[in-house]
């Protein structure tokens, strides 16, 4: 079986591929010819993963499914949420010294301000959320002349906090700064053999598969 992931981002392909095994084929967005950066502007995690989803099926028309990752930090009120990726990049950073004007995606910067924002706060309890989207062409006669699509969503979640330095070199986003329930590591000191098993983006990837598999 072959199915797009609406993604270039490697560390994703890397874990996704991992966990759905030799089975199913995971394209990424390169590999069908999209190198269209497919805008997010949902308010939420459920519909940026549906609107990235859409954008490949209605232009490719292959099955295809997307995700949106959010930290929920419960302190900041679910801050970052659905703006994880460019936490540091938004107008109302308050972090002046050296992250003014961050790139989306940085990040170094968005940790910085994460840990800027907690502060000395003792509730670091935070979780990570992972939304998947799926979108598959379903032929509703026996000769295949009339189809319609399909649309399912997975959610996974793994609770945890934020520690207050950064710790290890694996990972990447906030994985340095944030500790899974029943763990004394990061996920960046953990490394993608224990993370693959037990992380947000696993859980909702296992559902998936389980739904694929099926």
């Amino acid at each position: 079986m072959k199915i797009v992931f609406a993604t270039n981002n490697q560390h994703k392909l890397s874990e996704i591929r991992s966990i759905l095994g030799e089975s199913i084929e995971v394209l990424s967005l390169n590999d069908i010819g999209c190198d269209v950066d497919i805008p997010e502007t949902g308010k939420t995690l459920e519909e940026n993963a549906l609107q990235k989803a859409r954008y490949v099926y209605d232009h490719y028309h292959i099955n295809c499914f997307a995700d949106d990752t959010g930290l929920e930090v419960e302190a900041l009120n679910g801050a970052p949420g659905v703006y994880s990726a460019r936490y540091a990049s938004l107008p109302d950073n308050p972090v002046k010294s050296g992250n003014t004007g961050a790139a989306s995606h940085d990040s170094e910067a968005n940790m910085t301000r994460l840990l800027y924002e907690l502060g000395n706060n003792n509730n670091r309890h935070a979780r990570f959320r992972t939304v998947i989207a799926l979108i598959q062409k379903k032929d509703v006669c026996p000769c295949g002349c009339t189809s319609i699509k399909e649309i399912h969503q997975f959610e996974g979640i793994v609770e945890g906090e934020i520690i207050r330095e950064r710790r290890g070199g694996k990972g990447f986003g906030y994985d340095p700064i944030f500790q899974p329930d029943g763990y004394d590591k990061t996920f960046a000191e953990l490394g993608m053999e224990i993370k693959n098993h037990i992380s947000h983006r696993a859980r909702a990837v296992t559902k998936l598969a389980e739904y694929l598999k099926r």
